[in-house]
């Protein structure tokens, strides 16, 4: 098998420019792209083009041009959303990746054996993205599905993948992302959360409870390539209650699912 260590999951920085330097269309392009994915809900393009400092003319132009080509659909009120093109281009690269296809079959074989919501996560810049998931037999539902982005601070997962981080990029890091999470049970302080990056990291494990939904636990191990970076994490998502009850259980069984995925790529 020729593994490949996913890419895109790190920081995705934005087009480069200067002062003064004429932005380019492509540029533009990602930019009305970026901002709709960020904002997570369709869009005006003055609103788009209030958001990305563009003139409203030329956000136009290049809207049309994307609306054309399917990469943006125009809804009947007039607001614009990410068009099913892209969503072609998301299949195609998925199934490219050697990498997701491994951590996909354990993430069913450790659905299968804990009977719980299984999901794979990565990063995306300061947040933690819903890379793939295998939902758990019983009634228990998460709100989070493929695609979900969340900021690192508030879930066991985005811990982890900021964990192999030099020190001061971590901290940074954090300083940077870290919000207060809907329930306001997640850590904010930036220091904080580093040490408790690293920490888990080094653990291979990480826990948070009622951090982003109330009552919902995520038990999470990361999947780490040669040289040590967490890529990726294989998480359980179910209630606390669980947790509390059999936390050893789900600890072991997400840690062997998580190395198993190396194992099989060569990574450890």
């Amino acid at each position: 098998m020729d593994a490949k260590t996913p890419t895109g999951l790190g920081s995705s920085p934005g087009p480069k420019q200067t002062r003064g330097a004429r932005v380019s269309g492509i540029d533009r392009a990602i930019q009305i792209l970026d901002y709709l994915r960020d904002n997570e809900s369709p869009a005006s393009a003055y609103a788009v083009a209030k958001a990305i400092g563009a003139p409203l003319s030329t956000v136009y132009a290049v809207i049309d041009d994307l609306v054309d080509k399917h990469l943006l659909q125009r809804r009947n009120d007039g607001s614009l959303w990410l068009g099913p093109r892209l969503y072609h281009y998301g299949l195609a690269y998925a199934r490219s990746l050697d990498f997701l296809d491994v951590a996909t079959h354990e993430m069913q074989e450790l659905c299968r054996e804990v009977e719980e919501t299984i999901q794979i996560c990565g990063r995306d810049d300061d947040h933690m993205v819903v890379m793939a998931m295998a939902d758990g037999p019983g009634h228990f539902r998460v709100i989070s599905r493929v695609g979900t982005r969340v900021p690192l601070n508030w879930t066991a997962s985005g811990r982890l993948l900021a964990g192999h981080l030099p020190d001061a990029e971590r901290l940074a890091l954090f300083q940077r992302a870290a919000c207060v999470s809907p329930t306001g049970h997640a850590e904010i302080n930036a220091k904080a959360l580093s040490d408790a990056s690293a920490a888990a990291l080094k653990e291979r494990l990480s826990i948070q409870i009622s951090e982003s939904d109330f009552s919902v636990a995520c038990v999470a191990s990361p999947i780490c390539d040669p040289n040590g970076a967490c890529v990726a994490t294989m998480s359980i998502v179910l209630p606390e209650h669980k947790v509390m009850q059999a936390q050893a259980r789900y600890a072991d069984a997400v840690q062997s699912a998580a190395a198993r995925v190396e194992t099989i790529l060569g990574w450890r």
